[in-house]
């Protein structure tokens, strides 16, 4: 495979996975407002720009979303985090808060898988069955967090044999500077780490 930018993310290989980005976690009454408030500072206007350039240019867009029944039944129940805002707004599914964000679609052309466990979207979804079907063999991650969801997805999609391109700038953690340091001293071991301004030139060229 061609080591530069280019060829890693070329559209006939390629696809871009949105993690989370959903109204009950990065929308405006988001349940854990302060990691709301960095997505919506610089990360989701990017991953907006980066769908429309993907869609032009024929690169498959499936976003992945977390869902919970209002009797929790399917979900986890093992970790703090699994209760982080659950009182404060429902992720049942059909809800606002269960839904892709409407600025960023869905288009009829993009995927949704949804999921009911677990902290990234390989293990609780087909995403890896979709993603082989569509020939992908590289993944551009976007969306949140960089304190959980964004490494579980890095780090599954790397045992599964697949490349990772990270846009630093569509990514979102909290506070920031830890997600940087993520970004700096972990994730860069494992993905191509790029910006979002990268990958839009990097399209437009293939898209004509």
């Amino acid at each position: 495979m061609n080591n530069t930018l280019g060829g890693l993310v070329d559209p006939q290989h390629t696809a871009i996975v949105t993690q989370e980005c959903q109204g009950a976690v990065v929308g405006p009454e988001a349940g854990l407002k302060s990691l709301a408030d960095e997505a919506r500072r610089e990360a989701l206007p990017n991953i907006g720009r980066l769908l429309t350039a993907a869609r032009t240019a024929g690169v498959p867009v499936v976003h992945c979303l977390v869902q919970r029944r209002d009797d929790g039944a399917g979900s986890n129940h093992n970790a703090r985090l699994f209760s982080v805002g659950r009182d404060q707004v429902s992720i049942a599914p059909g809800s606002p808060g269960a839904s892709l964000l409407p600025e960023l679609g869905p288009e009829s052309s993009d995927v949704v898988l949804t999921r009911l466990h677990g902290i990234g979207p390989m293990g609780g979804t087909d995403l890896d069955a979709v993603l082989r079907n569509l020939g992908v063999r590289t993944i551009v991650a976007v969306g949140v967090s960089l304190n959980v969801a964004i490494p579980n997805l890095v780090m599954d999609a790397v045992n599964a044999a697949y490349r990772v391109v990270l846009p630093c700038d569509a990514v979102a953690g909290v506070p920031a500077e830890y997600g940087e340091a993520v970004i700096r001293n972990t994730l860069s071991l494992l993905a191509t780490i790029t910006s979002t301004d990268e990958l839009l030139g990097t399209w437009s060229v293939a898209g004509g």
